[in-house]
């Protein structure tokens, strides 16, 4: 595969991350988001790093990947992180222009909302490394069971949370070859297309909805080719099985989310 790694693409590895069950997988995403909100401090967010640092490296993922597969969302950690510079005020003032103050609680409340950020993102990537879309979405199906007795489509959510997750790589791919294109057309997009104005994001932005909706048009068309009817009559080649891996996962989690627990009750005291 291609060595950029990308947010939603899985990396083929043998690794005890990868031999999880993808439910197990999936539960440990949304319990590592708690374990990361409850980090109240510098430690304890520190420890939570390191946690997900050993579990990448357990997957036998290069760490480089792993934060690569993470870039392109790192917009979102950039600007979360000015918002609590400019806006968050307290301690030492570094700057006084006027409008623009930036004082030690903004600075240290920044860095600590963007490393928070980078860490739910990188955690939600570490699945999508790990798993492939498949595995995802009949793993979501199969936590979602219980609900269809209350009417919730398990099946068709999970599907459609699938196939996003699937197409998402096919669509950056898209977005650079499109990008490359109408650079070579003449378009001025080789540094930013937001300097070049809006007619440049259109030319970007038009071409790509116009494939996403081409795509969408061969999936239907392959589903009903294949007699696709949902969930009924649905076999499956390897049915999910919880194992010992997936118990010795679940007692790391619940040490960690203890430990972060521990060091946010000790450093308050303290």
């Amino acid at each position: 595969m291609s060595g950029n790694a990308l947010f939603g693409r899985y990396w083929p590895a043998e690794s005890p991350v990868h031999a999880l069950d993808p439910r197990t997988k999936v539960l440990a995403t949304l319990f590592l988001v708690v374990v990361i909100f409850s980090a109240q401090n510098a430690a304890a967010l520190a420890f939570v790093a390191a946690l997900l640092v050993a579990f990448v490296l357990a997957a036998r993922i290069p760490l480089s990947q792993a934060l690569r597969s993470i870039a392109p969302l790192s917009f979102i950690v950039v600007l979360t992180g000015l918002f609590n510079l400019l806006f968050v005020q307290g301690g030492a003032v570094y700057v006084d222009w006027g409008w623009l103050r930036i004082s030690e609680g903004g600075v240290a409340q920044a860095l600590f909302v963007a490393v928070r950020l980078a860490l739910l993102l990188l955690s939600g990537s570490l699945l999508t490394l790990t798993t492939t879309s498949m595995d995802i979405t009949e793993a979501i199906e199969r936590l979602l069971q219980p609900l269809t007795r209350i009417g919730v489509p398990a099946h068709e959510f999970a599907f459609v949370m699938g196939t996003a997750l699937r197409f998402l790589p096919q669509f950056a791919d898209e977005f650079r070859q499109i990008k490359v294109a109408q650079i070579a057309r003449g378009a001025r997009l080789s540094t930013s297309p937001l300097r070049a104005g809006m007619a440049s994001i259109a030319s970007l932005i038009v071409p790509l909805f116009a494939s996403v909706f081409r795509h969408a048009d061969t999936l239907s068309d392959a589903m009903e080719a294949r007699c696709y009817h949902g969930a009924k009559g649905r076999t499956r080649l390897h049915p999910l099985a919880f194992g010992r891996r997936d118990a010795v996962a679940a007692c790391v989690l619940a040490a960690a989310l203890a430990a972060v627990v521990v060091l946010n009750v000790m450093l308050e005291i303290g």
